[in-house]
């Protein structure tokens, strides 16, 4: 439960191709795929997590997140709670 962890909690949802690049945020994120294939870069190292699979962003890390599948995907996400303060 990302609530009783101190995070916001939403649903992005990608077309095929979809890149959302060089991305900063100013707090804390979680990512997890629930549909389709992403591809994570943070600060430069890459990596293609499961579904269900939890990936940690720090703050102020430069993220590209790439929909690599084939259809549109879905990913959820939540940014530190103290950031929204």
């Amino acid at each position: 439960n990302w609530n009783s962890r101190g995070y916001t909690f939403g649903i992005f949802k990608d077309r095929p191709g979809q890149v959302w690049a060089d991305f900063v945020h100013k707090t804390d994120e979680l990512v997890v795929l629930a549909e389709g294939e992403i591809e994570i870069e943070i600060e430069g190292k890459s990596q293609r997590p499961q579904i269900g699979e939890e990936v940690f962003i720090p703050a102020n890390a430069t993220l590209t997140v790439r929909n690599v599948g084939s259809m549109g995907n879905v990913w959820y996400y939540g940014c530190r709670k103290e950031y929204d303060k």
